[in-house]
């Protein structure tokens, strides 16, 4: 039964795009594309050739699958409610960031290896924001490893409840504040990123891997939707307690997942994107929050 928190990644990982997609279509009067659009463009990419440019290497050619496998690999560590993850042992979680940043760090290096000056200066962003958000991350499981005692997914997630007391009410809720941030960030959103914008001077991700095509591509993208099944299902598990029936444990999932690309898509329709220069601002105001977080985990703990 451990094997559902991979397969209710994989679920979110489905949900999550069009319905993003078809909220934005909405908000702005449009007809759009229809729930299943991204998996379409997927389908084309992987019956195209990749092409790789003359200038780039063997870093470039597998820096997609290299991606990919380190998001399935970290999708394996997120437990489902009371049934636990496919893979847990104390201090999983430092485990999960070593794995998003390693597959981070290829994308990076990915876009070097092309010798485009545009990917080198996408590559820089993302080093440089990914450094600032990281701090936030472990702060905020650090302070849950207080709060419960434990120091992995499975036990930290089977052991929170957000009707413990007020406190961590508000602890829970600040946390799911912070990982709904750090889902947009990590997935190129708005208001950091715009993964339709094509201005090179304003492009994150996707002036990364402006010379990636076909299956590579296809690759790429697969990882930005299980980016957002995991972050999904780590909101979801502060939410709903693990105790509860599987049947209504499944409906819940469904429902969360919903609202968190609902609440995306709306985002994205009424909020314009920051000025590059206010980005490392606003992501160290999310590391600010995860630092309340930790000073009301202290408290609970009359420890201050």
């Amino acid at each position: 039964m451990k094997i559902i928190g991979f397969f209710s990644i994989l679920l979110s990982a489905l949900i999550f795009p069009g319905l993003i997609l078809r909220i934005k279509s909405i908000a702005s009067g449009r007809k759009g594309p229809g729930l299943l659009q991204p998996y379409r463009d997927i389908r084309v990419l992987l019956k195209k050739d990749t092409i790789f440019s003359t200038t780039s290497g063997i870093i470039f050619q597998i820096a997609p699958a290299i991606t990919l496998s380190t998001l399935i690999c970290a999708s394996l560590l997120i437990p489902f409610g009371q049934y636990g993850a496919v893979i847990s042992f104390e201090g999983d979680f430092i485990f999960f960031s070593y794995l998003i940043a390693l597959g981070r760090f290829f994308s990076i290096i990915a876009a070097l290896d092309t010798g485009s000056s545009f990917e080198g200066m996408g590559a820089n962003r993302e080093a440089f924001f990914a450094m600032l958000l990281e701090p936030a991350f472990f702060i905020l499981l650090a302070s849950f490893a207080m709060a419960t005692g434990y120091n992995s997914f499975s036990e930290i997630f089977s052991s929170f409840y957000l009707s413990q007391s007020n406190y961590m009410l508000i602890f829970g809720i600040t946390g799911i504040f912070i990982f709904l941030q750090m889902a947009m960030i990590e997935n190129c959103r708005v208001p950091v990123d715009d993964p339709k914008t094509h201005l090179e001077l304003t492009m994150i991700h996707e002036v990364m891997i402006l010379d990636n095509s076909g299956f590579d591509k296809a690759l790429i993208h697969l990882g930005t939707y299980l980016k957002f099944g995991i972050y999904g299902l780590i909101i979801y598990n502060l939410i709903v307690p693990s105790h509860w029936d599987f049947p209504l444990q499944a409906f819940l999932f469904i429902a969360v997942q919903c609202v968190l690309a609902v609440v995306i898509g709306l985002i994205e329709s009424f909020r314009a994107r920051n000025k590059m220069n206010k980005n490392p601002k606003y992501i160290l105001t999310i590391s600010g929050v995860a630092w309340i977080a930790f000073v009301i985990i202290l408290l609970l703990g009359e420890q201050i």
